[in-house]
């Protein structure tokens, strides 16, 4: 009685396209496995940022004095960021004696593009988990397909063909899908989660920017003759 063939002896046994394709596709899934933690641990550090920033913000400190102790930081978080770009450039037009108006559009634009910076810092490697997600596959059924060929084509050769004859080579074919849709899965869901986060991240550094953007403009105003 013949022993049931295991994931590995089917692995082993692959042909060479095949077993390059299963390979190509475990070396992806541990490419996007350390992305996904890295991913992880840097939205959940921003999304910890916001919050602890905003508890600062709003604890009744002078802008001032904000600016000063974070200027002093070697590496200022996200918001960190978008506060220190919107207040420099307050601060840089109120001592040219700016309008408010041309204040407004000074800071709205250097805001504006620190957010965006932020957005793309935030959005790192998402791009690869969606390709990923995407295409896995449809490699690893371009393996299936490789794999059934050559299977079948194997078949010539014998003068009676059975099921035992063929399953070793149709096994090995569907090892490949499988492995493809083990790592298209954990890809797109972390995808969709990590762009969900880096949306409530985002819509939480606008909302930032409307409030600091009114503060500066009352104190813009104040400072007008």
């Amino acid at each position: 009685m013949n022993e049931p063939l295991s994931v590995y002896s089917l692995i082993a046994g692959a042909s060479w396209p095949v077993l390059a394709i299963i390979i190509g596709l475990m070396l992806a899934s541990l490419v996007s496995w350390t992305m996904i933690v890295q991913r992880w641990l840097a939205l959940s550090r921003a999304l910890r940022d916001l919050q602890s920033f905003e508890d600062f913000f709003w604890s009744g400190r002078n802008l001032r004095d904000i600016f000063g102790d974070i200027s002093n930081e070697a590496e200022p978080t996200g918001i960190e960021s978008v506060f220190l770009a919107g207040f420099s450039e307050f601060e840089r037009l109120s001592e040219q004696n700016a309008d408010a108006d041309a204040i407004m559009t000074g800071v709205q634009r250097a805001t504006r593009v620190a957010v965006t910076r932020e957005e793309m810092n935030l959005e790192l490697h998402l791009g690869f988990l969606a390709t990923l997600g995407s295409t896995a596959p449809y490699i690893g059924l371009f393996g299936t397909v490789i794999g059934i060929i050559n299977s079948f084509r194997s078949l010539v050769n014998l003068s009676q063909a059975t099921l035992a004859s063929v399953a070793p080579g149709i096994s090995e074919a569907l090892i490949a899908t499988a492995i493809g849709l083990f790592v298209a899965i954990p890809a797109v869901i972390a995808f969709n989660r990590f762009s969900a986060r880096v949306e409530v991240l985002t819509k939480g550094y606008e909302s930032f920017v409307d409030e600091l953007i009114s503060i500066l403009f009352r104190a813009s105003q104040a400072r007008s003759p």
